[in-house]
């Protein structure tokens, strides 16, 4: 029997996308690349190679079942994990660890978000199943880290420690997102990687960590043990997830666990978090701008124009902005302030309520 299987995180709301992310459909169901498929789509398919489609779960809220099945018809019902409430992710992993449990007490699995870009995908496989091989034969909470590329403030870091097999790396100790003089010695120091949020664990050995390190998520959903996959589950996982406590897996289990380790990896991977991290993605004219939709750009660099089907927009005289264009809202903003966009969906809401958002 094949015990691998694949968690992918698909329920997050991406307000830093805003507007073209929305609450009613967030970036992970767009087309962002203009490849005609939605990034969920991408990363189900990047999955194939290590597992059916019958062993690939999606964990995501309610709100967008119907959206899964429309993007993915390949799965089933009871490969759906829909979270009635948002409480991070330590919660959602425990669900999934005790549901894959009780499916297959073997079961070893990798669990990553829907919203990554990854350049090199065999080179992408051919890390995963390495850290699935180790992670089956020992009791092992692993990670993949990327090889940093540049002194970055928007990523948090791992420090790796000896190696313990070829290509696996003891983890020290994990850093929240650093300044730019630490980001500097970090990188130049060559012992740290960035945290991609990709792990690689057998179900048996995260829920032990829970059991010891986490026991109030672990107490539960411990009690659903009986009706996971079952017509039941459902019904449990409304009344109890949102009892569980909103912290994210790497604060309540891997920031604590001893027994943690990375792999150094480089697969041309991007964090898909932002519209700057879009435009670092996106092919690029002659003057480093992205231009999605019929645009033209005149003495006009390094910005980033979304425009829908149908419209056609003339830009002149912008550096350095992110240009989006939606039926109901348009975004312009300076690139260097991307990051205060999640704040602006607040003002918008103050303006027009929920209706934009």
């Amino acid at each position: 029997m094949n015990h691998t299987y694949v968690a992918i995180m698909a329920g997050g709301v991406g307000s830093r996308f805003w507007p073209g992310s929305r609450e009613a459909r967030p970036k992970q169901f767009l087309d962002m690349l203009g490849v005609d498929k939605s990034l969920l789509r991408l990363t189900f398919e990047r999955f194939l190679p290590i597992c059916p489609a019958s062993h690939i779960f999606i964990v995501t809220n309610a709100a967008y079942r119907d959206l899964i099945l429309e993007q993915i018809p390949e799965i089933s019902d009871n490969q759906i994990l829909c979270e009635p409430s948002r409480n991070n992710t330590a919660p959602c992993v425990a669900w999934t660890a005790f549901k894959l449990a009780a499916l297959d007490p073997e079961a070893n699995f990798v669990i990553a978000p829907s919203d990554h870009i990854v350049l090199k995908e065999q080179a992408f496989l051919e890390k995963i199943q390495t850290a699935l091989e180790y992670s089956a034969a020992n009791d092992a909470l692993l990670t993949l880290g990327i090889q940093p590329s540049r002194p970055d403030t928007g990523y948090g870091y791992i420090q790796m420690e000896n190696e313990v097999a070829s290509g696996i790396f003891k983890v020290k100790r994990f850093a929240e997102k650093p300044d730019l003089p630490t980001a500097h010695e970090f990188v130049s120091s060559g012992e740290y990687l960035w945290n991609a949020g990709i792990f690689i664990w057998r179900a048996s050995s995260i829920l032990h960590a829970y059991q010891t390190l986490a026991p109030d998520i672990f107490s539960i959903l411990e009690k659903g043990r009986s009706v996971y996959n079952t017509a039941e589950e459902q019904a449990f996982i409304n009344s109890a997830y949102p009892t569980t406590p909103n912290i994210s897996v790497d604060f309540a289990i891997m920031e604590k666990a001893k027994n943690v380790y990375t792999l150094p990896a480089e697969f041309g991977w991007s964090d898909l978090g932002t519209w700057a991290s879009l435009h670092a993605e996106y092919p690029k004219d002659e003057n480093g701008n992205a231009l999605q939709g019929n645009v033209i750009a005149l003495d006009t660099h390094d910005t980033l124009v979304r425009i829908p089907e149908g419209k056609i927009a003339v830009i002149k005289d912008l550096h350095n902005y992110i240009i989006v264009d939606t039926p109901d809202a348009l975004l312009i903003y300076p690139k260097s302030k991307e990051q205060e966009v999640k704040q602006v969906t607040a003002l918008v809401k103050e303006k027009s309520g929920d209706k934009h958002l």
